[in-house]
């Protein structure tokens, strides 16, 4: 006779599947998504809400830098401003100083003294 061990491991497990009902199976994917899609299309406007306002904050960052980087060069302009008077000082020193060495070289030529 046909022992236990005989038959298939797979024999008979097919007849056990129940059928399969498409219209249960389509009612049931409605109702799984019918149950997740308002969070997801909350989570998904909250998502579209958080990138608008990167990008406004990305923007006025930038505004921000690039006032930084006026007040940067405003500074530079300042040193510069600063170091143009300091030079300005030096030349009409350097003048005053050739002017009364002009002064004293006429002075000396009238006495009659060649340099």
């Amino acid at each position: 006779g046909v022992g236990p061990s005989d038959a298939s491991p797979d024999e008979g497990v097919v007849e056990d599947l129940p059928l399969i009902d498409e219209k249960a199976v389509e009612q049931l994917a409605e109702g799984l998504i019918s149950h997740y899609l308002p969070d997801l299309q909350r989570s998904k406007s909250a998502l579209q809400e958080l990138t608008q306002n990167q990008v406004v904050l990305l923007e006025t960052l930038e505004q921000e830098i690039s006032k930084f980087k006026e007040c940067n060069s405003i500074v530079d302009i300042n040193v510069l401003f600063s170091e143009a008077k300091h030079y300005h000082n030096k030349l009409v020193n350097i003048r005053n100083e050739m002017m009364m060495l002009h002064e004293k070289t006429s002075k000396l030529k009238v006495s009659g003294i060649n340099i």
